[in-house]
């Protein structure tokens, strides 16, 4: 007789129901989403959860990007990990400003192991993720999904329950148009509240003169917000300091308060809070 344990096999939609429990004490949860990657959705997702932080908000941030997952180097949590309490829930890593951050690169033995899955393999494991961690409760709940549309992007956004909104990350550049279209159209045959666009690496401005440059090309976040009957929400400029903190495994919102990007950054937060909680 074999000595296994058997543990029985939890049909999808009894997962769906788990998350719904565990997502439901959330007041605010918020998709961030581009129509392809290179735009810095992530680097949005993950300043903008310290800025509304810094608010006074509780939030949580989930790093959906199961392939590409990149939040915890970019929020300066190295040499930290996932565990579990006796219950067998994931229990969230607490990041900066006490802000929840739950990612796949937070449960591997090394951050540059890849994780190598096709689609339905990934859907079920965002699923087993969502329902088996201890989210607790609090204002915000801060989604950075995959690039694109694929299998992830719609597990996560159909079974997220009550979700508040998404936000359209893009770039001043010629496929502007098609990449927010893409994004805009999956909002909405998902049902899903657009809140507006945050337009990233929008300018450049000298340090030295004050001079502007419009280094990706010519800005189009105010034609596309007004061609989608949605709100531009911010401008982030390009600012040398990203790089810099990344490099110093530091958060740059925190590590250069006066940046550029860091203001904007906060005028987002600002404003997504006028949006959500009026």
């Amino acid at each position: 007789m074999s000595n296994y344990k058997k543990i029985p096999f939890k049909p999808t939609f009894n997962l769906i129901q788990d998350v719904e429990k565990k997502l439901g004490n959330f007041k605010y949860k918020i998709l961030v989403l581009s129509g392809k990657g290179g735009v810095g959705k992530t680097f949005i997702s993950s300043m903008l959860s310290l800025a509304l932080a810094e608010r006074a908000r509780t939030v949580a941030i989930l790093d959906a990007d199961i392939h590409g997952s990149s939040i915890p180097s970019i929020l300066g949590l190295h040499g930290t990990r996932h565990y579990a309490d006796e219950e067998g829930n994931i229990l969230p890593v607490e990041g900066p400003l006490g802000v929840k951050v739950v990612a796949v690169n937070l449960m591997l033995d090394s951050p540059d192991l890849p994780v190598v899955w096709r689609g339905p393999l990934v859907a079920r494991a965002i699923l087993d993720l969502l329902s088996k961690v201890k989210w607790g409760s609090g204002d915000y709940l801060i989604v950075d999904l995959p690039p694109g549309t694929g299998d992830a992007v719609i597990t996560i956004t159909q079974s997220i329950p009550s979700m508040t909104g998404a936000i359209v990350v893009t770039a001043p550049n010629m496929l502007s148009e098609t990449i927010v279209s893409k994004a805009i159209n999956f909002a909405a045959k998902n049902n899903i509240r657009l809140l507006g666009i945050v337009e990233n690496l929008s300018y450049y401005r000298c340090p030295h003169c004050g001079r502007i440059s419009q280094v990706l090309g010519k800005s189009t976040g105010e034609q596309l917000a007004g061609k989608f009957g949605t709100r531009l929400l911010a401008k982030i400029p390009i600012d040398p300091s990203i790089n810099d903190a990344i490099d110093q495994g530091v958060p740059y919102i925190l590590a250069y308060e006066d940046g550029g990007a860091a203001k904007a950054i906060r005028s987002l937060a600002d404003e997504l809070i006028s949006i959500v909680e009026s």
